[in-house]
């Protein structure tokens, strides 16, 4: 059995792809039907930020939903859009769906902001928020610049070994 996690966003332009879906039957489970024949234990979906046909695509193929928070006002209001879409996939497409995690990201200490935004998001998903915090870093800004992983780009950096805590949290959330 694939166990699925799904994470948000990526910063890719797939536009074509969400064209190509528009005229298809049962378009909504593409991605589900292209993966049924994958056999791994873990299968990660990046995905772009809008929720559009890609996103819904994915949502419907997962069964986990990793969720970055910028440590921001207006991620919190997108948050609770995408809540609302993944409650509707879930009531329509796919009632396996479940929150894996949420991660903060672009996090400032410095920043009353970035404090109340975690609490916030800690209050409304509990246990679900990782311990780990991705931090607003220089090096992870211009890692996709130079066409490059932040690992890549400089692996010693505050955010390449947030990265890499976090990839240590989730397995071990996911027991792998």
């Amino acid at each position: 059995k694939n166990k699925n996690l799904f994470l948000l966003p990526a910063n890719t332009n797939l536009a074509q792809a969400e064209i190509d879906l528009v005229g298809m039957q049962q378009r909504e489970y593409a991605l589900k039907r292209v993966l049924s024949s994958v056999e791994a234990d873990v299968i990660i979906i990046d995905c772009p930020p809008a929720l559009g046909l890609l996103t819904i695509n994915a949502l419907t193929a997962a069964d986990g939903v990793l969720i970055p928070v910028q440590a921001e006002y207006f991620a919190l209001e997108g948050l609770g859009q995408l809540m609302r879409t993944i409650q509707l996939v879930r009531n329509g497409l796919n009632t396996k769906l479940e929150i894996f995690g949420v991660v903060l990201t672009m996090f400032t200490k410095r920043t009353v902001l970035s404090e109340q935004v975690q609490v916030e998001v800690t209050k409304h998903f509990t246990q679900k928020v990782f311990t780990t915090v991705i931090p607003r870093n220089i090096r992870l800004a211009e890692a996709p610049s130079y066409g490059r992983t932040i690992f890549e780009h400089d692996r010693w950096s505050k955010g390449a070994k947030a990265y890499k805590a976090l990839a240590e949290e989730v397995a071990k959330r996911a027991n792998i």
